[in-house]
């Protein structure tokens, strides 16, 4: 599995020839809502010349789901399958255009191109929050989406994690560096990946103070 930091808390997973892209934030339109929360890293225009075959949407807040870059993906000249919790889903079918719009929550499972993907619980200010975790035969992957340290998460979550990718920014519903280790302590993964740090604020990933660490750089291949 090839993964590829988007930036904010977006990554592209490409399974041989399959394209998943999960929550990707390419454009400055929070700024427009907060000015504090403004691009600090250009966006990468050649990002908007992949053809993902998959879009994942972990939950309704605009460096999630950003129609602005939506709407350079959907519609698409070729349907695309769209993973999404009710709160995202209810917006992004109304795309159209012959993709396949389904509806994510909670325990739901997806098969397809040899992966198959679990919606689990998160606990965030949405009210259909979900991680994910990506199942390759080989490796669990778990995305968190944003989420905050909740003891009923670990109920969804497998004990053979190999890879999480965590929020540890500790601002709007997110866990702080502290929780983000003792929430990866439980995962028990073999591999940890911080994410939401750098594009809206200074936080440095290197103080993330976890032994099993990863840091991510910007439109770069996270090498696990």
């Amino acid at each position: 599995m090839k993964i590829t930091f988007l930036g904010q808390a977006g990554l592209l997973f490409e399974h041989n020839d399959f394209k998943v892209m999960i929550d990707p934030y390419f454009s400055d339109s929070v700024a427009k809502v907060n000015p504090a929360m403004h691009r600090r890293v250009p966006v990468k225009e050649s990002l908007f010349e992949i053809r993902p075959d998959m879009l994942i949407f972990t939950h309704n807040h605009g460096d999630h789901y950003d129609p602005e870059t939506v709407s350079r993906f959907l519609p698409a000249p070729n349907p695309i399958t769209v993973l999404s919790p009710a709160s995202v889903w209810v917006e992004v079918r109304k795309y159209g255009g012959g993709s396949n719009y389904v509806q994510f929550n909670r325990h739901t499972s997806w098969s397809q191109a040899g992966l198959c993907f679990t919606a689990v619980k998160a606990e965030h200010s949405d009210p259909t929050p979900i991680g994910v975790i990506i199942d390759d035969g080989e490796h669990k992957y778990y995305v968190t989406g944003d989420t905050l340290y909740n003891d009923d998460i670990f109920a969804d979550i497998p004990d053979d994690i190999f890879a999480l990718f965590l929020p540890v920014n500790g601002v709007g519903n997110n866990m702080n560096m502290t929780d983000a280790v003792r929430f990866a302590a439980r995962v028990g993964a073999s591999k940890v990946v911080p994410l939401h740090t750098g594009l809206f604020d200074a936080l440095d990933p290197h103080d993330f103070g976890c032994e099993n660490r990863v840091i991510p750089e910007i439109y770069k291949e996270i090498v696990l």
